[in-house]
């Protein structure tokens, strides 16, 4: 998720475990450890962009992580705060565990997910919500803001807290909800119209949790269909994208073809371009509601060089006419 909406939970789950305690302290301390997690992002400038990427929510998003940085961060806060008797370093211990693992719990539901059993090799991606999503943070996020002027001792506190809490988990459970119907339309108007398929990948779209999207996968290639929860009209797939993953067979044994097709999750097609080939990674979804022609919004070049060696390099489309794009987007969540 985004990271307001990181710090957010972190700082509900600090109120919620030590906020009686040390009050408005542990809402800024939630708030730190809510972020930790995401400092993977200095390995962009510790190794290669693609090899980044395959480790992004890796180590630091694993219960693994969580249970390893928490007697650090105790052991920090504690001797912070020596004067706050009534917390002792068990305390904080109890404290950062839940304030890191919250982290990466959400992750687990989002497109990208989360290796939470690192290192073992398997990601954990509900693919319920989209990464920013208003509805999720905001009431989360105002509910937290009025606790926080309320005196640590009142009981009103605590209750508003937990009001944001059950709110904010309650509307994850509901988007699963809605995951699943949409994934079953999808299967239903794929049988109805006879489009034989082999596996679907259903999420939501930019944020929102009523408009989703379907990758569907077929012998030899892959269509895409909307579903909003409000559609009245049978579901339109595209036209089907021939995979040509036969174009990297030469290569398959290059460390950066293995990892480009781990990054994808085995969602991908080959494009040809010139004497080199377009790696397109099919999981984000597509740049506009056009099923069969808006790009997908993640692709890699691959150059080959005269030694039939790869190189690549992540590029995106030209994000233009957004204005056009988020309209369409509304057009969609309002059904047909």
């Amino acid at each position: 998720m985004d990271s307001l909406t990181q710090i957010v939970l972190g700082s509900s789950v600090g109120e919620l475990v030590l906020g009686k305690k040390i009050g408005n302290k542990a809402i800024l301390w939630g708030a730190i450890a809510g972020t930790i997690p995401d400092l993977d992002v200095v390995l962009n400038f510790l190794t290669d962009d693609i090899s980044a990427t395959e480790m992004h929510r890796g180590f630091s998003h694993s219960i693994l992580f969580a249970i390893l940085i928490t007697p650090i961060l105790g052991y920090i806060a504690k001797k912070i705060h020596k004067k706050e008797q009534d917390v002792n370093y068990k305390n904080w211990m109890w404290f950062f565990f839940w304030t890191t693992i919250t982290h990466s719990l959400l992750d687990a539901h989002t497109t990208w997910g989360t290796q939470l059993f690192w290192p073992f090799d398997y990601r954990v991606a509900y693919q319920n919500i989209f990464v920013i999503d208003p509805i999720y943070t905001l009431p989360f996020l105002c509910f937290l803001v009025v606790a926080m002027f309320y005196k640590k001792t009142n009981p009103k506190r605590r209750k508003l807290n937990r009001l944001g809490l059950i709110i904010s988990s309650s509307y994850i459970v509901l988007t699963l909800l809605f995951k699943w119907v949409a994934h079953n339309e999808f299967k239903v108007s794929l049988n109805d119209q006879k489009i034989e398929y082999t596996e679907i990948d259903t999420k939501p779209t930019p944020f929102n949790s009523i408009l989703w999207s379907a990758l569907i996968e077929t012998e030899n290639g892959y269509r895409t269909a909307y579903y909003s929860l409000l559609d009245k009209k049978e579901i339109e797939f595209s036209k089907e994208f021939p995979k040509n993953h036969h174009l990297l067979k030469p290569f398959l044994d290059q460390k950066i073809i293995k990892q480009l097709i781990n990054i994808s999750n085995g969602w991908y097609f080959i494009e040809k371009k010139g004497n080199n080939l377009i790696f397109w990674d099919l999981r984000f979804g597509q740049l506009g509601m056009d099923i069969n022609i808006a790009p997908f919004l993640w692709f890699y070049e691959l150059t080959i060089d005269d030694k039939n060696q790869i190189s690549a390099t992540r590029k995106q489309p030209d994000f233009k006419n957004m204005d056009v794009v988020f309209s369409d987007l509304y057009r969609g969540v309002k059904g047909n």
